[in-house]
């Protein structure tokens, strides 16, 4: 198994995880967030499954100048809506990290937007699945707020 075929098979199983638990947020909970300065729980999905389309941008060095997400200005629908226009831009963004060599992934630098910070691109990729996996340990806190049952996401 090459190194991109091994982070591709972290990223699906952090997503199948995620997945779980955003199903498992009942409809009139969408809004719901801990203070005022939180994002709702549907605003959280819809984060983490934007970044792909952002990541994909950065790991393929294209200028974020423009930056132009195709969420802008899409109601929230549903959980389910929201994984459906998502899937394409996942999908994009594995078929990026599959073409890339181990070389690649170990040599090639990553320069990070937000900081400004040069990363190496197979260890960038790793932070990117992190950053999704904090945002479920934050989504079952906010389920365990709500006082809904959290689903098991370790089977």
């Amino acid at each position: 198994m090459t190194q991109s075929e091994l982070i591709i098979l972290n990223f699906t199983e952090i997503r199948r995880r995620s997945i779980r638990l955003w199903n498992g947020l009942p409809e009139s909970n969408y809004n719901w967030k801990p203070d005022e300065k939180a994002m709702t729980a549907i605003e959280m999905i819809r984060h983490v499954l934007e970044a792909d389309y952002g990541w994909n941008m950065i790991i393929n060095d294209r200028s974020l100048s423009n930056y132009q997400t195709p969420w802008k200005n899409r109601p929230f629908i549903s959980v389910a809506d929201e994984l459906e226009f998502a899937q394409p831009f996942r999908n994009t963004f594995l078929e990026s990290v599959r073409q890339f060599s181990d070389t690649e992934l170990s040599e090639k630098k990553i320069i990070h937007p937000g900081n400004g910070e040069k990363k190496i691109l197979g260890k960038y990729l790793l932070r990117i699945g992190y950053h999704e996996s904090v945002h479920a340990g934050q989504f079952i806190t906010y389920l365990r707020a709500m006082k809904v049952n959290r689903p098991e996401i370790w089977d």
